[in-house]
């Protein structure tokens, strides 16, 4: 948690807000690769990359 109130601190310091969108689209790539690993949607999640 602590690494979060970080890196958003760092952010808004810099004035960095176009990683915000950066980030959220690496979370839910990554939360569909892990969510879909062994299940039977995984092949349809596949064919969309």
């Amino acid at each position: 948690m602590d690494f979060l109130i970080e890196l958003w601190r760092f952010m808004r310091a810099r004035r960095k807000y176009w990683l915000v969108p950066i980030i959220m689209l690496l979370l839910v790539f990554g939360g569909l690769i892990v969510l879909t690993k062994g299940s039977a949607v995984a092949p349809f999640i596949y064919t969309l990359f």
